[in-house]
């Protein structure tokens, strides 16, 4: 058995709404255990003997059917999860966001890294199947890194966490 951690792609924004209680519902439906939600922006964490991509295609049907969207979930083992957030590489400041991206495809991280960035307002950083980023507060969608990503041809490939969300997974 192994604790996972789910991280939905785009839930709660853009017209795309599911309540956390029908979540923690959907997988608990799937067999699975030990399912906790953690904030409102589709983060879940649950048990299984399930492999990540087996647990990641029933996960993203079960969201299809339930809720009628083209849903991308990523599924990690939390111990993974914990070891991308030690291994953040910039310095954590009030006045900035830490963010990690979550990445499922090559050809997406090579697109990413290839972005012009000014490094006195934004950086980003190469990690284990993801990308740290840090950038201003205030300033994340205007950034150019901060709209690479929102390019609606990554959906399937990305997800971004806030580093505190993050570590916050790593709590329960």
């Amino acid at each position: 058995m192994t604790r996972f951690v789910g991280l939905l792609r785009g839930v709660n924004v853009g017209g795309v709404t599911v309540k956390m209680a029908d979540l923690a519902e959907v997988v608990r439906g799937l067999g699975y255990a030990d399912v906790v939600t953690v904030l409102a922006s589709g983060n879940v964490l649950f048990t299984t003997a399930d492999a990540a991509d087996v647990a990641k295609q029933r996960f993203e049907r079960a969201l299809r059917e339930r809720f009628g969207y083209e849903a991308w979930v990523h599924v990690l083992a939390q111990d993974a999860v914990r070891a991308i957030a030690a291994a953040y590489p910039f310095e954590r400041r009030d006045d900035r966001h830490a963010y990690v991206v979550f990445l499922l495809s090559a050809d997406v991280r090579a697109q990413l890294l290839a972005v012009e960035l000014d490094p006195a307002v934004e950086q980003v950083a190469e990690g284990d199947g993801v990308l740290y980023w840090s950038t201003p507060k205030g300033s994340t969608l205007e950034t150019p890194m901060g709209k690479a990503q929102g390019s609606g041809k990554h959906k399937p490939w990305l997800t971004t966490r806030n580093l505190n969300t993050v570590e916050k997974l790593l709590d329960r």
